[in-house]
């Protein structure tokens, strides 16, 4: 299994990551033996991953970065770098690899102050890999600060330092800092290949990817949550029944309260378990023995791993009233299918009758506006506002039509 087997439906962005990661490590072979470096190179030193949300830009930065660090004997013998075993590899692919810095929005944006560590760490040279790598999983999240520092950085970066930016599409990304990195553009993947994927790595039945797939759209990481966790399926069929439910403004307002109760739930039973064993892995590094008081000094940085837990759980609350609402989308995009005489688009077969029956009682247009509603409440919810303020509008107007 190589790093790149992850990346679904994405053969032409995986074939140029691998001759730049054989260039890469070339590179690094001439330098460690004091030759010439190969005249023509594939490899840069910034790269910009965009696509759609569940294409796998993420998964295919990570895997570049494992290709970058790998250290397996067989590309001595002409094997390509990214075996997916060796401890480069292994290391960089589950986040623990010492020259793979990971940054990733903790709340609705990336800070300066997030960035200030990575951005000095990125002018030094690799510690123990072949490379120093740098991920920004979440570059569209920049605020201008936190940009203008990544610009700095990636402007003149360190001979063997790499900037992986992530971000929806380069409209995302300050021009500046765009026009400095080597773009690959990743598509969403087929129905079809999700799902096979889920039955060769995941070991689902195979009409269970099926759904899964088809219910997400091709979104990976949806499809395996939704095949793998029954948690994730019930909070789905819920959120499928508010089309029916939103019959009155009593109901309406009602149906928002719960989903955002639900959201709240969610994020909080992520966090739990994560912010528990932070904090204590961070009073154990400060020294406070086992129920015993802080040394004098550390309660600042104590209240600042505080403060950055709380916006993450703001963030993940966010982030699943988000799928919410990508789900409300596609439930609403199969009523138009079907108004418009189309069966061949519909996502969400097991909720059938309910998409029949909206399909009779309304219009395409009213349809539409529902659409929009929804796309409104993710609007809002990206400007900060509150959001039961944000649900409850869209709620109303789903009733309204």
């Amino acid at each position: 299994m190589t790093v790149w087997d992850d990346l679904v439906g994405q053969q032409r962005v995986s074939d140029q990551l691998a001759a730049a990661a054989r260039d890469a490590d070339a590179l690094v072979t001439a330098a460690a033996a004091g030759t010439p470096p190969p005249e023509a190179s594939r490899m840069t030193h910034a790269w910009l991953f965009t696509g759609p949300p569940g294409a796998g830009r993420n998964q295919a930065a990570r895997a570049f970065a494992a290709a970058l660090q790998c250290v397996s004997p067989d590309r001595a013998l002409g094997g390509s770098p990214g075996c997916g075993f060796c401890d480069g590899c292994h290391t960089a692919l589950i986040g623990t690899h010492a020259d793979v810095n990971t940054i990733a929005a903790v709340g609705a944006v990336i800070r300066v102050s997030d960035m200030r560590d990575t951005v000095r760490k990125s002018f030094t040279a690799p510690a123990t890999g072949r490379w120093q790598v740098i991920l920004v999983e979440d570059a569209e999240r920049l605020n201008e600060s936190s940009a203008n520092a990544v610009l700095k950085a990636v402007e003149e970066p360190a001979p063997r330092t790499v900037w992986l930016l992530c971000a929806p599409s380069v409209e995302d990304v300050l021009p500046t800092i765009r026009s400095r990195c080597r773009h690959l553009n990743l598509s969403t993947p087929s129905v079809d290949a999700v799902a096979d994927l889920l039955v060769r790595r995941e070991g689902i039945e195979p009409d269970v990817a099926a759904a899964a797939a088809r219910a997400t759209q091709g979104h990976v990481d949806r499809a395996r949550r939704l095949a793998t966790d029954p948690a994730a399926r019930e909070r789905r069929a819920a959120v499928l029944k508010l089309p029916l439910r939103v019959q009155d403004v009593g109901s309406a307002l009602k149906a928002a309260q719960e989903l955002v109760d639900a959201a709240a739930e969610d994020a909080k039973q992520l966090a739990e378990q994560r912010d528990t064993k932070e904090s204590d892995e961070l009073k154990a590094a400060l020294g406070a023995v086992q129920g015993g008081r802080l040394p004098r000094g550390t309660a600042g940085v104590v209240k600042e791993l505080e403060e950055m837990q709380k916006r993450r759980r703001t963030r993940t609350q966010r982030d699943s009233l988000d799928v919410a609402l990508t789900d409300l989308t596609g439930f609403y995009r199969d009523v138009l299918a079907l108004q418009l005489g189309s069966r061949v688009a519909i996502a969400n077969a097991d909720a059938e009758d309910a998409l029949e029956r909206l399909a009779r009682d309304s219009s395409p247009e009213s349809t539409l506006r529902r659409i929009e509603a929804i796309a409104a409440c993710h609007d809002a919810l990206d400007r900060n506002v509150a959001p039961l303020l944000a649900v409850e509008a869209m709620t109303m107007a789903l009733r309204a039509g």
